[in-house]
């Protein structure tokens, strides 16, 4: 939480002892012009300010006022800005607004509105400054693409420097959208690997016609227009990982030949008859649930179980605890610094939006929206509407009670097995469960020991 200073610039004197009797509760501190309030700002670094536009020595007009805006904002562009105006006023409050200022209150100043108006912007900063901290512990976080805030990320976190030095293959579950491979990139990069080829494809982008050609490679004359031979995407991943996306909508015909390269690490183009070993970390994802798929038998079983030797569960957004804000704001950052834009965040307005969104499309419909807001924005904040997420347009969807069940066990159980070494016995015992209704739990969320 933040110190609650605040500073009321204020030439008049009457006004001034009114406002610093009212906001008693805060570390109050005052100025009367433009050369103070920026000397105040410099000195305690206010959270909140209240600035009066008509300053000395130009109390009758607004250019002291406008002017020790953008001072204030260069020196501390946290900071929460809320300017006094005229009651006949209507084009400066926007305009100072659009420079910058968090809100405007018009004149004659009633104490008990005006503070309400300041304790939102004391809200806000609090807010924004926290999510800071948060950002600012994910620098340290070697997993680059990872970021993550929430303690159902952290969990993956984990898991991925588990699984990371051990050469065994690697399921990834979770919706579209919730970053799999950036997972999958962060399990080569803190491998032995790292320094090998990272080779990515996604099965559903590709015709199932040209799918086993891209995978495996052909001899030249093996169809027509195979003029030249061409290695597959596993003989170009040698001695590094290979990450296949959506494994689920692999055609039954390929499987075959995909379980005789994760059995035998040798692979065979078309049209050739000699086998090539190949070195390759096989590390797979899906959002379809292939159990269901097994049961279709439109998914080997025996493929199932050579992909899975470890699992990693991705929660979607709507389950990861402050996620959206944070990556809110570093999408915010790297998109505003790409396109030249001078943003300082989020409106009020916009991350109460954000919050109560169901976000379908998980992180990627969030990056896309954020990506949007940046060429959209006219102010310094990026508002709801910028996002596409105008006020009651995205009624917030309840979790459930066995969403919110499932998600507590899940981390109740991850937490419990990390206590005790990965030991079933003593992580039941901790848990107060039996070892039987522990592993049926086990399976239940995917997880392996």
């Amino acid at each position: 939480m933040s110190d609650q200073t605040l500073l009321i610039v204020e030439d008049d004197p009457g006004l001034r002892s009114q406002l610093r009797w009212s906001f008693d509760q805060y570390k109050v501190q005052v100025a009367e012009d433009r050369e103070s309030a920026i000397a105040a700002v410099k000195r305690h670094e206010p959270a909140v300010v209240t600035l009066d536009l008509g300053l000395p020595p130009d109390p009758g007009g607004t250019r002291e006022g406008f002017a020790a805006l953008s001072e204030i904002l260069a020196i501390a562009p946290q900071t929460k800005v809320i300017v006094l105006t005229g009651n006949d006023d209507r084009i400066n409050p926007v305009k100072a607004v659009g420079q910058g200022a968090y809100d405007f209150y018009q004149k004659p100043v009633d104490p008990e509105i005006l503070s309400f108006v300041v304790q939102r912007a004391f809200r806000l900063f609090d807010l924004e400054e926290e999510n800071r901290k948060l950002a600012r512990m994910h620098v340290s976080n070697p997993m680059e693409g990872i970021i993550a805030a929430s303690p159902e990320m952290h969990e993956v976190c984990k898991m991925v420097e588990r699984f990371a030095p051990i050469d065994m293959n690697v399921l990834i579950l979770g919706e579209s959208g919730t970053g799999k491979e950036v997972v999958a990139r962060a399990l080569h990069a803190l491998s032995p690997r790292a320094k090998k080829p990272f080779i990515a494809v996604n099965a559903a982008a590709i015709p199932e016609n040209l799918l086993e050609s891209e995978l495996f490679g052909y001899e030249k004359g093996a169809f027509t227009g195979a003029t030249q031979m061409v290695k597959g995407k596993f003989e170009l991943a040698d001695g590094g990982t290979f990450f296949l996306d959506e494994i689920g909508d692999i055609p039954l015909a390929l499987q075959p030949k995909l379980l005789r390269i994760l059995q035998e690490r040798v692979v065979e183009r078309i049209g050739g008859r000699q086998p090539i070993k190949v070195d390759v970390r096989i590390i797979c994802a899906t959002h379809q649930n292939i159990g269901q798929l097994i049961e279709e038998r439109r998914f080997r079983e025996d493929l199932y179980f050579r992909i899975n030797e470890m699992i990693i569960n991705l929660p979607p957004l709507r389950g990861r605890t402050g996620d959206v804000t944070v990556l809110a704001r570093a999408f915010l950052e790297r998109f505003a610094k790409q396109m030249r834009r001078n943003l300082l965040g989020f409106t009020e307005d916009a991350l109460a939006a954000m919050e109560a969104y169901h976000w379908p499309g998980n992180v990627r419909e969030l990056e896309h929206k954020i990506k949007r807001s940046v060429v959209m924005a006219t102010g310094t904040q990026v508002d709801a509407k910028d996002l596409e997420l105008a006020s009651g347009a995205y009624p917030r969807r309840i979790m459930t009670l066995r969403e919110a069940r499932d998600i507590a066990e899940r981390r109740v159980i991850c937490e419990a097995l990390s206590e005790a070494g990965e030991n079933v016995s003593k992580a039941a015992d901790l848990l107060e469960v039996t070892r039987p209704t522990l592993y049926s739990l086990l399976n239940k969320f995917n997880l392996k020991v």
